[in-house]
């Protein structure tokens, strides 16, 4: 892969009080590295959610928009690899650091995403297990712009040809909206936070998502033909089918591990001390207490 680095520069700057001066510092410049993937995909990390663009004949379709504050340098990175404009956005899922960019971006460009991610993004609600009050919400305060403008519910088809797009909606998991996003003339699907990295994702089912339905639908993503490589939410590097299989196993084994404890009468306390990363999981990430326990909590309250 070729990588380049775009540096964005920021102009603002903020104010802070040092003692009884007030001084102004720069805010941290942001930087978006882009890796080529093909000679018309391109993967661009930094600033949230790992976002895909696709040039195509009329324009560029960028999958997810990174954190508020970020669209602006995300159509800086475009034009490095392409004079052509950006003219749709297709979100993964609801969560802020994959959508807010979209905000900046002109009110031509097309949102699509699936229905329940719209009505997720239009209630703000928390993510559960990371925030304790609702995501931020810039589409209401610029109007409206940057919410779907267009939705689906299982699956839709944009472009033909070898510009194809594919969108899947195969149940619940990271949340009740998550799409898979396939680009079939280039074998690559982009997973979002269902696959945010090797690591125990959000079940966030504040927003739709749930543990025990989880593997399940990573299983119907596994199974989608005609993908040799994925773009994750987060993770660096690509991963592949094999990967995908091996996290619903993962995230399969977790979930009844968790189940068995509540049915034998453990507390969640209990259950999220008991818990470690079986050591097949080659490459996964230790446990972190606070995710343990938010995904321990909502398979409790799915579990009978």
């Amino acid at each position: 892969m070729r990588r380049l680095t775009i540096l964005s520069a920021l102009i603002a700057a903020g104010l802070f009080t040092v003692g009884l001066a007030a001084w102004q510092q720069p805010a941290a410049p942001r930087v978006i590295e882009v890796d080529k993937l093909a000679d018309n995909l391109y993967l661009l990390r930094g600033g949230g959610g790992n976002t895909a663009a696709f040039v195509t004949a009329a324009g560029v379709v960028l999958v997810d928009t990174k954190l508020p504050g970020w669209g602006q340098p995300l159509l800086d990175a475009v034009k490095t690899f392409t004079d052509k404009p950006v003219t749709t956005v297709i979100n993964t899922h609801t969560h802020y650091d994959h959508t807010n960019g979209q905000v900046e971006f002109p009110p031509t460009v097309a949102v699509i995403a699936h229905a329940n991610t719209r009505t997720y993004m239009e209630q703000s609600n928390p993510v559960y297990g990371l925030q304790s009050g609702p995501q931020p919400n810039p589409f209401r305060e610029a109007g409206g712009r940057g919410y779907p403008t267009r939705t689906f519910t299982d699956t839709l088809t944009v472009g033909t040809g070898a510009e194809r797009i594919e969108l899947h909606h195969l149940g619940r998991a990271h949340t009740g909206g998550d799409a898979f996003i396939v680009f079939p003339a280039l074998r690559v699907m982009h997973a979002g936070d269902v696959f945010p990295a090797k690591d125990l994702p959000i079940m966030d089912i504040n927003n739709g998502g749930s543990g025990v339905a989880y593997a399940d639908t990573l299983d119907k993503a596994a199974a989608l033909p005609g993908v040799d490589r994925i773009i994750n939410g987060h993770a660096p590097e690509l991963t592949t089918p094999a990967d995908l299989r091996e996290y619903a196993a993962f995230i399969r084994e977790f979930v009844t591990t968790v189940q068995a404890g509540k049915q034998a009468g453990r507390s969640i306390d209990e259950v999220v001390k008991a818990w470690q990363t079986p050591a097949k999981y080659v490459g996964y990430a230790e446990p972190r207490e606070p995710r343990v326990r938010a995904d321990v909590e909502v398979i409790f309250k799915e579990t009978p």
